[in-house]
């Protein structure tokens, strides 16, 4: 591998037009093909084998008006409203496309509010882009006319996703600042930003055509985009850092990017291939919601990979000795001491290993504490700011109408097996948790029944009164459904699923690692070090979010549950993103150490030559991510924040503490290798080019 890698890099830092020029022709036929091929997003809410979707497809065979989304219009004035503008605007949401039933207003005990259920007889999911919510405001235009206040809730308003694109615009200057910083040259710097943006432009062209082809989340593109960016200027770091490393070696510059690819570039395949397998965790959470993230962030990642690998030598070789801060072309730069201070932190831990090792697990451990206590809950209205319409109507209706009213049940009943309908009324009426029940709408054997929490849907009593009545109430025969008994059964599905997704990418990382390293002990240690990263950032975003004076502090009104769909997708990205450093790091001790036979003097030299690019490397990640939680979107405002808090953690407390005090610790045992497992082993290079490889 290393020697196919350097010869591409050596060929393309020899024929830098060609490369670029190849790469420009793939991004304008990519984005022309997904121009005229191209799909839009769309989301799969299904959750196959639970009650919930077992009562939708009962309502879609016998209630198909009421089987498809929601919406709540809520129009609010200053006095009380006038009967005829409601009706007139009831006659307008019936002429909507797609709507099936309008319900009659329901007016509070004032007389100012007023609340008009739309149900639809297709699915949220077969809305395009905004066309749903354009034909909610045409309607309700007239009494905005009027001066009356109108605001937006259900499932079409709060199913719009719509990136600002402030994110990309904050990550990608800090991540400018710290390149600079880090690299000394201008030129340097820009190298990473312009191989990340471009593999992300073949990236988001491959998603849209897959778009086509099947479903994609409307939220994916945006999480791939946040991940891409961040391995995207990563890898291209890694490869940059070594081929100026090559130039101050008085390498030239094509022979320093075919070094820099056969030795950086083949970490970079490594670090790529483990998230791109991680990846592959999202298939079983059993929801095509989730698969979707899964093959955008596989495009995204493969993409930037790519990129990487040539774009990069080739716009080294056209910059030639520019990438070279000034003062070291011009022979003034000062020479440092060797190792410099992250040798001489190494060294320091290295001599106090118990110690340190304590510290750092005491540290994780403070960090992660949090996380007993999460509680997931699909975002809805109720998490968003309190501009946006959607919160307005989730407050206007909880106030005047009840908080349950934001997020009724619905009973599909089967009354070929229940034949009292009246008396599963009465009961229903006497639950304690429940504030209303409506009266059923039958058609034929089958009828259904609203009913009311006195509880919102966040709340948790909520769901405990959903268990109870699933459990204890409802006779057979009856199904629940509606958003909120769709969210609980998604949180169910997704927690009962992440311990399956946790241990097939752990085990795959182990054996990956095993193969690459040949040491088991490392590669277990790196497997357990990465779930402590990723257990810390799980209970940083509860601390974050489940607090009112954190989610504050990341722009919401308040507390919220922990997104069902951040844990399983946080998880496998950061699995991945963390091995990145972990085979950076250890393809240099290793490498030092095959040539040494020194344990603890490798761990210290690795952690040396490539300190400050994991350093730097993983402030441009933590930027990019803290960039993304700005996002108003909750699921891509907690992802960040997760995100960002793993990558900081690893990089600081795992990767300068805990992985030189435990290799010290271990010494030689790091690198045991049984004699039977050396001889089923393949054998794999990995920085192992001690000179560059050219073409002929």
């Amino acid at each position: 591998m290393a020697r196919f890698l350097g010869r591409l890099g050596g060929a393309a830092a020899a024929h830098p037009w060609r490369t670029i020029g190849a790469w420009l022709i793939a991004l304008v036929a990519f984005t022309a093909l997904s121009t005229v091929f191209g799909g839009t997003p769309h989301d799969d809410y299904n959750v196959p084998g639970t009650q919930s979707q077992a009562g939708t497809e009962f309502l879609r065979a016998n209630f198909p008006q009421m089987s498809g989304a929601d919406a709540r219009v809520v129009v609010h004035a200053d006095k009380a409203l006038d009967p005829a503008a409601l009706e007139a605007l009831r006659e307008r949401l019936g002429r909507m496309p797609g709507a099936g039933v309008v319900a009659p207003a329901r007016l509070s005990a004032d007389g100012d509010t007023a609340l008009i259920g739309v149900q639809y007889d297709i699915p949220v999911t077969d809305f395009h882009g905004t066309e749903g919510m354009d034909a909610l405001r045409a309607a309700a235009e007239p009494l905005n006319r009027d001066g009356v206040q109108v605001a937006f809730g259900g499932q079409v308003a709060e199913n719009i996703s719509a990136p600002s694109g402030t994110a990309e615009g904050v990550g990608i200057v800090v991540a400018l600042l710290i390149l600079v910083l880090g690299l000394g040259s201008v030129i340097a710097a820009g190298l990473p930003l312009v191989v990340a943006i471009a593999g992300l432009g073949i990236a988001t062209a491959v998603v849209a055509l897959l778009e086509k082809a099947t479903d994609i989340s409307g939220t994916a593109p945006t999480i791939a985009t946040m991940v891409g960016l961040g391995v995207g200027i990563d890898y291209a770091l890694l490869l940059v850092a070594r081929h100026v490393e090559g130039l101050r070696r008085g390498l030239s510059p094509r022979e320093a990017a075919a070094h820099a690819n056969a030795t950086a570039g083949a970490s970079v395949v490594v670090a790529g291939l483990t998230v791109l397998v991680s990846l592959f965790g999202l298939k079983l959470s059993t929801l095509p919601v989730y698969s979707s993230f899964g093959y955008a962030t596989f495009a995204a990642v493969a993409a930037v990979m790519v990129a990487a690998l040539t774009l990069v030598p080739a716009l080294c070789g056209l910059a030639g000795h520019r990438v070279l801060p000034r003062k070291a072309r011009r022979g003034t730069e000062r020479a440092t001491a060797h190792g410099g201070l992250t040798a001489r932190w190494a060294a320091g831990v290295g001599r106090r290993p118990i110690l340190a090792a304590l510290g750092s697990l005491a540290v994780l451990a403070v960090l992660a504490a949090p996380m007993l206590g999460m509680r997931t809950w699909p975002q809805d209205a109720g998490s968003q700011p309190a501009s946006n319409t959607t919160r307005q109507a989730y407050d206007l209706v909880a106030s005047e109408f009840g908080p349950g009213a934001n997020g009724p049940l619905l009973l599909a009943v089967d009354r070929r097996k229940v034949t009292d309908l009246d008396g599963l009324v009465a009961r229903l009426r006497a639950e304690p948790g429940i504030a209303a029940v409506a009266p059923p709408a039958v058609n034929g054997d089958a009828a259904v029944i609203a009913v009311e929490p006195k509880t919102g849907p966040q709340d948790e009593a909520t769901t405990k009164l959903l268990a109870h009545l699933r459990a204890d109430v409802l006779p057979d025969g009856v199904l629940v459904t509606g958003l909120v008994a769709v969210f609980a059964d998604i949180s169910d599905r997704l927690a009962d699923r992440l311990w399956i997704v946790v241990a097939f990418v752990a085990g795959l990382s182990l054996l990956l690692l095993t193969v690459l390293f040949r040491a088991p002990v490392v590669a277990l240690k790196a497997a357990v070090m990465n779930l402590l990263s990723v257990a810390a950032a799980y209970g940083v975003m509860t601390a974050v979010f489940q607090t009112d004076a954190g989610a504050r502090a990341v722009g919401l009104p308040h507390e919220v549950p922990v997104s069902s769909w951040v844990p399983i997708l946080l998880f496998t990205v950061l699995f991945g993103l963390s091995m990145d450093y972990e085979v950076f790091l250890l393809s240099r001790v290793r490498e030092d150490w095959l040539a040494t036979g020194d344990a603890q003097g490798s761990v210290v030299r690795g952690l040396s030559a490539t300190g400050r690019v994991i350093s730097s490397a993983a402030a441009i990640m933590v930027a990019v991510f803290v960039g993304f939680a700005l996002d108003p979107d909750v699921t891509v405002k907690m992802t960040g924040v997760g995100m960002a808090a793993a990558v900081l953690v690893d990089a600081t407390v795992v990767r300068l503490v805990l992985v030189p005090a435990t290799m010290a610790l271990l010494g030689r045992a790091n690198w045991w290798l049984p004699s039977w497992l050396d001889r089923l082993l393949p054998r794999v290079e990995v920085e192992r080019a001690e000179e560059p490889v050219l073409v002929g």
